[in-house]
């Protein structure tokens, strides 16, 4: 009798255990159609996007060049000085004007803020085809955020960094996501999705970190597709 009870306690937990994975992937499945859907997703393979980001009272223009899992060059204009950021192959550089500390000169990126762009090389996140890149997904629960019903999910990518995402339960997009940026927490928050070339791309994105404070980006252009000189990435030589 004993031994029957057992039995029927490891079962039960096993079938809990295999409905909490079918419920994760069911979000992922919608969170991947929302998007636009798998195919649509796959055939991206460049984007420029152009926004404007407003931090600290002023307006800076930048421009964002991305070959999708490979390279990225995000390039802002700051009181008349170019700055330039640059990760590719696993590697970054970039331009700093003095009033930020730089040289204007090309340098090395530090390892941290390599590891943080590296993220931007997968622009649809870490959610889509989560397993085949060997990240580890977690179902919190189901949470308010901002008065809306939103999945909380907890994803770690391979290389061990943990990410807290909130996916909105009725459009099943990624409303907030929170990180730990430089030893701080920080958060990144996801609206205004707009369609462009069939996939879902936010519109509005605010960010809220530690060291800069709040700084939101408004999209004002997004190309899909378009030719891309990968020239761009190369480190200049002094």
């Amino acid at each position: 009798m004993k031994t029957s009870r057992i039995l029927l306690t490891m079962a039960a937990a096993l079938m809990a255990a295999g409905s909490y994975a079918q419920t994760v992937d069911e979000i992922v499945e919608k969170h991947v159609a929302a998007l636009g859907g798998i195919d649509k997703i796959k055939a991206v393979n460049t984007l420029v996007i152009e926004r404007s980001l407003a931090v600290q009272g002023m307006e800076i223009p930048n421009k964002t060049i991305l070959v999708v899992g490979k390279s990225v060059r995000t390039e802002s204009t700051v009181m008349g000085n170019s700055m330039v950021q640059v990760v590719s192959d696993s590697k970054g550089w970039m331009i700093r004007p003095t009033m930020m500390g730089g040289t204007g000169e090309p340098e090395d990126m530090p390892a941290d803020q390599v590891k943080q762009q590296i993220a931007s090389l997968d622009p649809f996140g870490g959610l889509v085809d989560y397993k085949e890149k060997g990240n580890q997904l977690e179902l919190v629960g189901k949470e308010k955020l901002d008065k809306k019903d939103v999945f909380h999910l907890k994803l770690t990518t391979k290389d061990g960094q943990v990410m807290d995402q909130f996916v909105d339960a009725n459009t099943f997009l990624v409303s907030k996501v929170k990180a730990t940026m430089n030893g701080q927490e920080g958060e990144i928050d996801l609206s205004d999705y707009k369609e462009v070339n069939g996939v879902k791309i936010p519109n509005t994105m605010e960010i809220v970190n530690p060291q800069m404070g709040t700084m939101s980006f408004i999209t004002n252009k997004v190309t899909v597709n378009e030719p891309v000189d990968e020239a761009i990435f190369k480190r200049p030589v002094k």
